[in-house]
């Protein structure tokens, strides 16, 4: 080839190189929806943070879709495609995560979104109190007035039942006439009862135990050792030693962090929500302590969000603590679920508060060793920090001294159902059901007889009253096929079927399954349909709890064959 064909050709080929690289970048301008500058600003006003900042806090997404739902009663097309411009995220990663979580109200183009959103608690509590008859009721008066009226699971409130929400207004022992009034009145802003402030916390002594630690007046080692002897164990529901843990996650390398979890969804709990109304300083002193001794160096607590009143009380006292604090303290930030029961799993937690779909993490490695953001992470339930003021200051024999038939501890009860008195029952480990209705619970409600009760929530099983005497803590109702769990107990009369209870939890399980692993999400909705049927196909059943419980990744699905098996076992005449 002479040179002037050497130098055409070359020619040629450039210009049909820059023609290609023109005509791609016209494509990738093209691909996908772009966004509109009136949206970027929307979004970008209402966020108030800069675009670098925006870019670097990845971690904050659910936030930023909590703040586009709030405000547009919804999440628009426009708004999500501005803000994964503006978070420098894949459009696919923004909507994913805003999806994944009930309480985001995804629109279409066009959809307009509704005025208000009522959902009614269809928890097995809420449901035994008429919630089905509520819903109906309300789908039929409010269903075509720009109100959306919904189902939704387990609410926190089950003493009150039955319970709805109008957007983030929280009616207990709720009718159709008082979810109307609200409706009308735009009664819709969270409900924020009486409790103990930050003054007079400090009045009664309140965060002396840090400041004593701050100063090396009080040794560490010593409060390691007051945890360790005081035999407190994790009262979210796993039960792992509260001394332990901290020492193991002390001994990691830091920087370490800990995630707080009050996300509190197993259908029947409502302690951690009770306590936090009451007396949310207890919980911040113990949450701070625990941070000291372990040598943490931020905080982050998930809250769910159906405790609209507490997110605002939290908000108050922290503001309030971070002002006028004696110590440094580390940094603290409050994050808000959306909606996941799966988020009451630590490891999907801690997904979540990173900014993503609540899926849990396989282990090995351990959350203690690989937690938030891959640190080291001290992970604890609300209720298991908020006993360790009084159990350092009054020592651990004052925690352990108390206890029925050989076991030693508090437990606080959260007992609904046919009881007289339903409510948080603080009384000693060990207590049986028995014990736990006549001396706490004011006896069964009138017409109602004794006849079934659930220990430890949805995924605790279903024990006949007959075995009312068993001791009601940590491994003692394993050879049931039980376990107490988070000491959910919810008590049914004779007039209740087991059956339809464990129906009810199976409902939702697969309503709660995140759907990551095949095992639950298919069992579940499977198990649904089986329930369903007159007679119970029982071969069938035990194949799918088999698969379930062997194979799901997490304890949803491990634990959601457990109503099914208490049924056969020990209810055999409801299911043939």
């Amino acid at each position: 080839m002479t040179r002037e064909e050497i130098k055409s050709h070359t020619i040629v080929t450039l210009a049909s190189a820059e023609e290609m690289a023109l005509q791609l970048r016209q494509r990738r301008q093209l691909k996908g929806r772009q966004a509109d500058e009136t949206s970027l600003q929307e979004v970008q006003q209402l966020l108030g943070m800069a675009s670098d900042v925006l870019k670097e806090r990845r971690d904050l997404l659910i936030e930023h879709l909590h703040k586009l739902n709030d405000t547009h009663r919804g999440l628009h097309q426009r708004h999500l495609v501005a803000l994964a411009k503006l978070m420098n995220m894949a459009m696919a990663e923004v909507y994913e995560v805003a999806t994944f979580y009930h309480h985001f109200e995804v629109l279409q183009d066009g959809e307009q979104a509704p005025q208000f959103t009522v959902r009614v608690c269809d928890g097995l509590s809420c449901d035994m109190a008429g919630a089905a008859t509520l819903l109906g009721k309300l789908q039929a008066s409010l269903g075509a007035d720009q109100v959306k009226v919904v189902a939704a699971p387990c609410m926190g409130r089950c003493e009150q039942a039955p319970v709805a929400v109008v957007h983030q207004h929280e009616i207990g022992h709720a009718s159709v006439d008082q979810v109307m009034q609200a409706v009308q009145a735009k009664a819709i802003e969270a409900v924020v009862p009486d409790y103990i402030d930050f003054n007079a916390y400090v009045a009664d002594g309140g965060y002396e135990l840090l400041q004593a630690l701050d100063k090396g007046t009080s040794d560490t080692e010593a409060v390691l050792k007051a945890m360790e002897d005081s035999g407190l164990r994790g009262l979210g529901g796993a039960g792992f030693p509260a001394g332990r843990k901290w020492r193991i996650v002390r001994e990691q390398v830091a920087p370490r962090l800990m995630a707080v979890n009050i996300d509190e969804g197993e259908p029947g709990t409502f302690k951690d929500r009770t306590y936090l109304e009451r007396d949310p300083h207890r919980f911040l002193e113990g949450m701070l302590v625990a941070a000291h001794v372990v040598g943490i160096d931020a905080i982050y607590i998930y809250l769910r969000d159906e405790y609209h009143g507490c997110r605002k009380i939290l908000e108050t006292e922290l503001a309030k603590l971070q002002a006028n604090a004696q110590v440094v303290l580390p940094k603290i930030e409050l994050r808000r679920g959306a909606g996941a029961y799966i988020c009451g799993e630590e490891s999907a937690m801690i997904e979540s508060i990173e900014g993503k779909r609540g899926e849990p993490r396989m282990r090995p490695p351990y959350i203690a060793q690989v937690g938030l953001f891959g640190r080291p992470t001290l992970e604890h339930n609300f209720e298991t920090l908020y006993w360790v003021r009084d159990i350092v200051q009054k020592g651990p024999e004052w925690f352990s001294g108390y206890g029925r038939h050989d076991r030693k501890g508090l437990r606080s009860f959260s007992v609904s159902g046919r009881v007289k008195k339903p409510g948080v029952k603080l009384a000693p480990a060990g207590i049986t059901i028995a014990e736990l209705i006549e001396e706490y619970c004011g006896g069964m409600q009138e017409g109602h007889k004794f006849y079934a009760y659930l220990p430890g929530g949805a995924s605790g099983g279903i024990l006949p009253a007959s075995l009312k005497d068993i001791p009601l803590d940590f491994d003692t109702l394993q050879a049931y096929g039980c376990f107490i769990g988070s000491a959910a107990v919810i008590v049914l009369g004779h007039q209740d079927s087991a059956r339809h209870a464990a129906l009810n939890m199976m409902n939702f399980f697969a309503h709660e399954s995140c759907g990551q692993c095949t095992p639950c999400r298919v069992g579940t909705a499977k198990a649904v349909q089986l329930m369903q049927a007159p007679v119970w196909d029982a071969t069938t059943l035990e194949d799918l709890n088999q698969v379930m419980s062997d194979a799901s990744i997490c304890g949803l699905g491990q634990a959601a064959p457990n109503p099914i098996r208490c049924v056969q076992k020990y209810f055999p005449q409801e299911i043939i």
